[in-house]
């Protein structure tokens, strides 16, 4: 059984797994329009995985007895300066679902919904591969500097990424 409070909170956070695929899919956007395939083809598969994010929420909310309310949101960022400023804006925007996540957590243990709190731990882990990939991108990028040819080869680095659905356990 879900709280007034909870439940509102897990709608928001799907709303922001939601956002955040319209977001890098934006960003995907972007790279296409810079002639940067590979990368466009990084924030695809980033897009798949946060759309699979939001589905998890909504699952869980129906599976626990409650009714998913879905919510607008604003228009995502869709120009950058430069593909180190694109992955900073989304380092960001992981830290921002990160810190949400986070309450949610301590509110579902300020409730004690156990149910709630197992849920949520995949995210709270998740959220660490999330930013630490991120960050790493931007390392490399930062090496980069106006190097053509190393975002040319960090472009071809990154079309190789894959969609892999998280399993059932994970």
């Amino acid at each position: 059984m879900l709280s007034d409070k909870l439940l509102d909170a897990l709608n928001e956070q799907m709303k922001n797994e939601f956002f955040s695929a319209y977001l890098y899919m934006a960003i995907a956007g972007y790279f296409e329009a810079e002639d940067l395939p590979g990368i466009a083809s990084w924030m695809r598969v980033q897009t798949l995985e946060e759309m699979t994010h939001g589905e998890k929420f909504f699952n869980f909310i129906t599976e626990a007895g409650g009714r998913t309310d879905f919510r607008a949101f604003d228009a995502p960022k869709n120009l950058f300066d430069s593909p180190l400023e694109a992955f900073r804006f989304s380092l960001e925007h992981e830290k921002f679902v990160t810190a949400s996540i986070n309450k949610l957590m301590d509110l579902a243990k300020e409730e004690g919904n156990h149910a709630a709190q197992i849920f949520l731990q995949w995210f709270v882990t998740e959220q660490v591969e999330e930013e630490a990939s991120f960050a790493l991108i931007i390392r490399k990028l930062e090496r980069i500097g106006n190097d053509g040819n190393g975002l040319l080869r960090l472009d071809e680095e990154l079309s190789a990424r894959t969609f892999v659905p998280p399993t059932a356990a994970k």
